[in-house]
């Protein structure tokens, strides 16, 4: 009884079985099947995406710069850096831990740690 009710609402949501082939494509996102972002490639795209924020000169940019300290960015500078670092990655930091990311190294440390950055 139960699977003849689940197989209905599968079956009714769209869900309907498309072979084998069809499952890795499913789940590969969700579960991470991809080989992750190596911590060099990790590395290169935050200091480029740092680097090209509209008001860091890119030769002041080190992986031990402080976003306020040693870039002169302001705290909502800091939070417009955040979001062009999610969109680089295509992944959504929360709030609290987007308060937490205070400089590049900790930028880097958070996205190669990050399974879903791509």
């Amino acid at each position: 009884m139960y699977s003849i009710a689940a197989y209905s609402s599968i079956r009714r949501a769209g869900f309907g079985f498309r072979g084998a082939a069809a499952l890795p494509q499913l789940f590969s996102r969700a579960y991470g099947a991809a080989a992750g972002l190596t911590h060099d490639e990790v590395e290169s795209r935050v200091m480029n995406t740092v680097g090209s924020f509209g008001k860091i000169q890119p030769e002041q940019v080190s992986t031990s710069s402080h976003f306020v300290t040693d870039l002169g960015l302001d705290s909502l500078d800091v939070v417009d850096l955040v979001l062009e670092l999610e969109a680089e990655f295509n992944i959504e930091i929360p709030d609290a831990d987007a308060e937490k990311i205070l400089c590049v190294n900790s930028a880097i440390k958070y996205i190669a740690n990050n399974p879903n950055a791509h």
